[in-house]
């Protein structure tokens, strides 16, 4: 159980990863997640079920997201939409495209070829394949975000998020900025939902609900443990807050708590590390010595 949970961790860590291009980068959080998640496994599925190969059948759903991310930078900039209504509008679009893309409120991968099926040669262990698959596409991920990041281009997108009007002073252009960020971002969270989707053997219309909770909180869990880190360290150490996130999870069910409340748990578990910060530096001022004179 616990390396199956690591596992997971990986792959949800893709989608902290597509999060914090958004959320920590440009400042804004983006519900064009909830909605791209499931549309990657959604396309994903329904490719690999119409006799496509695991491996096309998931650049097809990092595509499809791509372009639901696309769409919610065109309204927000072109638009002058907010952010959070952009992303929120596209997200329940997207609810009917994924009923579209499937004829159906969630299709199966039952006797059908996953991803992880290429390292059935390799005999590893159960549970295995999916830590195998998780280390490839994290190096994969993480490692394109760094060379992204170290050109003019990237640097462009993170002047940016730190200071838009500077940007835009210096001949930044801001908003295709934000349009590249949103379609980056939501193609990699749809790679994540189309990873599940294989890990679990179905694609589901509902599968979205929740999960930017589970990207903050692999994002803040890192932060929190790690404090303050290199650009690289970030990164990784969002990988590390997805697993311990997945490891909670674990725990909560050992616990024998009812898995129906899961979100619940999972919001009171993001909550608590939110308060962290705040709880360390209430305290440090508690016990901070009187000044002399003070009394």
């Amino acid at each position: 159980m616990i390396v199956s949970a690591i596992g997971q961790g990986m792959l949800w860590a893709i989608l902290g990863l597509g999060i914090f291009m958004t959320y920590r980068i440009l400042n804004f959080p983006d519900m064009t997640t909830e909605g791209s998640f499931p549309l990657g496994g959604a396309v994903c599925v329904t490719a690999i079920t119409s006799g496509i190969h695991p491996i096309l059948a998931t650049l097809l759903g990092v595509l499809a997201g791509m372009c639901a991310g696309l769409v919610t930078g065109l309204l927000f900039t072109k638009g002058k939409i907010p952010i959070i209504l952009a992303g929120i509008l596209v997200m329940s679009g997207l609810n009917s495209v994924i009923l579209y893309v499937m004829q159906t409120p969630n299709l199966s991968l039952l006797n059908k070829p996953k991803i992880q099926d290429l390292f059935l040669n390799l005999n590893l262990p159960n549970y295995y394949d999916i830590v195998f698959l998780g280390v490839i596409f994290l190096t994969i991920i993480i490692s394109l975000l760094l060379f992204f990041f170290n050109t003019n281009l990237g640097q462009a997108y993170i002047a940016t998020g730190d200071n838009e009007e500077m940007a835009r002073s210096i001949g930044i252009k801001t908003d295709s900025m934000k349009i590249l960020g949103l379609t980056l971002s939501n193609g990699v969270i749809a790679l994540s939902g189309a990873l599940i989707a294989q890990n679990d053997g179905y694609a589901d219309v509902n599968k979205g609900t929740g999960v930017i909770v589970i990207g903050l909180a692999s994002i803040i869990i890192g932060e929190v443990l790690f404090g303050e880190l290199t650009f690289a360290e970030r990164l990784v150490a969002i990988v590390v807050g997805s697993i311990i996130y997945q490891l909670l999870i674990l725990l909560v069910i050992k616990l024998g708590f009812d898995t129906t409340y899961l979100k619940i748990f999972s919001a009171v578990i993001l909550a608590v590390c939110l308060m962290i910060p705040q709880v360390k530096k209430a305290l440090n001022l508690h016990f901070l010595p009187e000044k002399e004179g003070e009394k």
